[in-house]
């Protein structure tokens, strides 16, 4: 399975959900409850509630979309990866989710262009609305506008979840735009447009969080220093019994595809125990390097090349390559 379809069924639990926004926007604040998110489809703008979907029998998935011709990770003008209508009070807001991998230099832009099309949809329904109602209802601005005068649209954000190494892209629509010789007064005019970006590898409180997102973002900031790797997941006991998908999401997101050969002896009932995992495939992964360096050393022996082994280890380092990659 692609990392796309792991990141989507990951997120796409709204125990998750909730708690990635209350984690990112309210920081810990338990404002939003799971129950009150309603799914939307990404690509069209419908919703429904989680009840409907179990009531509706239809338990076909959808397709996984493809990078586009325009290049990796690229979607049709208004696709966000994941969008929810959460209830609050009595009002709404539509918050969606944007993943990203790599640097994407036009982000301000391309999510400004995600936001007003959920907005241009919200206008859309109204205006059909508006459009129906019988003459001396609306008056012709009204009708004209398809836009009462008191009609709202529901607020919307996009968060962007970042998976990359070193993001050196804008934070801001302004940061792309070229105001050279532009006087401060006009450029004061241009109204800008932020993005709310959250660094997976660099958040350091992970505390905001209640469900296993925590353990997931941790293991992946920590995926490439092996110290504080293995006292963190000997250090929270989340990490004996994880969700598979969790578990999933930190194979794929921590490059570690031994985890995903090691998964099956240690999973039961959904849950995966990662400390086993992790000490099954260090095990493997230390067979498999003395096997390796057991048949160079035979090999060169018998070639009488003695001399040789001891300029490979010298000029190319492999003896310390292979002790560090299979953990001897």
């Amino acid at each position: 399975m692609d990392k796309d379809a792991i990141n989507k069924r990951y997120l796409s639990d709204n125990r998750r959900y909730a708690d990635l926004i209350n984690g990112f926007v309210f920081h810990g604040e338990q404002a939003i409850q799971p129950e009150a998110l309603m799914d939307m489809d990404s690509q069209n703008g419908m919703w429904h509630t989680a009840l409907e979907k179990e009531n509706s029998g239809n338990d076909e998935k959808p397709a996984v979309r493809k990078s586009g011709r325009h290049g990796r990770g690229s979607r049709r003008k208004g696709y966000r990866d994941l969008v929810r209508k959460a209830a609050i009070g009595i009002n709404f807001a539509v918050i969606g989710i944007e993943k990203q991998e790599e640097v994407h230099y036009l982000m301000p832009l391309r999510i400004m262009g995600y936001d007003v099309a959920e907005y241009e949809r919200q206008a859309a329904i109204i205006r059909k609305e508006v459009q129906e109602q019988k003459t001396g209802r609306v008056s012709g601005a009204e009708f004209l506008s398809g836009f009462k005068k008191d009609s709202r649209l529901y607020p919307c954000i996009t968060l962007v979840l970042y998976f990359g190494e070193e993001w050196d892209g804008s934070h801001d629509l302004h940061g792309i735009i070229d105001f050279t010789d532009i006087p401060e007064k006009l450029k004061g005019m241009v109204n800008n447009y932020h993005i709310h970006f959250l660094d997976v590898r660099k958040l350091e409180n992970t505390d905001i969080f209640r469900t296993d997102i925590k353990q997931v973002f941790d293991f992946i900031r920590y995926s490439k220093n092996k110290k504080k790797l293995s006292e963190l997941v000997e250090g929270d006991a989340a990490y004996k019994e994880m969700d598979e998908d969790a578990y999933d999401m930190i194979a794929a997101y921590a490059n570690a595809k031994e985890m995903v050969n090691v998964k099956k002896g240690n999973r039961k009932k959904g849950k995966v125990n990662m400390c086993e995992a992790l000490e099954e495939m260090i095990e493997d992964g230390r067979k498999e390097g003395q096997d390796r360096i057991n048949k160079l050393n035979l090999k060169l022996t018998q070639d009488g090349r003695m001399d040789d082994l001891v300029k490979s280890f010298q000029d190319m380092n492999l003896q310390k390559q292979l002790l560090e990659e299979y953990h001897l």
